[in-house]
């Protein structure tokens, strides 16, 4: 029997090759890289936590407000980025001063750490959390599998 985590790579997985679509969460047909973690964690925990509200592509950064921040803190389990493990949630900052507005799942640990976004241009793909990804990593979370 496979643990939550797996379960949570497989799901990641299997949405590879989705095309990048704005705002969507549909598995094979488009998904951004909120919708992808909202769509594993429709598939493996059940319903989502809270409505997700319209957003623009350049999210809140008019405001500058760490709104995914902030939802990651209501509805996941913050971790040391040091601690990740296969099914953590990866919080990016793209830019140098500008909010968190990308998430990842981290789908291998180890020396060789792997992660799933979507990612615009690209849709749904595995990468390597090689160093340009790795110093736009500005948090982790992991989902919270204690309550399930």
């Amino acid at each position: 029997m496979s643990t939550i985590r797996d379960q949570i790579v497989a799901e990641a997985r299997t949405w590879l090759g989705t095309p990048y679509v704005h705002q969507a969460s549909c598995k094979g047909a488009g998904s951004d890289c909120l919708g992808l973690l909202r769509g594993v964690w429709r598939a493996v925990l059940g319903p989502e936590p809270e409505s997700v509200p319209s957003y623009s592509m350049d999210w809140s950064e008019p405001q500058g407000d760490e709104r995914m921040w902030q939802a990651a803190r209501r509805h996941l389990t913050s971790k040391a980025v040091e601690d990740m493990e296969p099914g953590d949630v990866l919080l990016f900052r793209m830019r140098a001063g500008r909010v968190a507005k990308h998430v990842g799942i981290v789908s291998e640990g180890g020396e060789a750490p792997r992660f799933i976004h979507a990612y615009s241009g690209h849709g749904v793909v595995e990468n390597t959390l090689s160093d340009p990804w790795r110093r736009r990593v500005v948090a982790c979370f992991g989902f919270p599998l204690e309550d399930f």
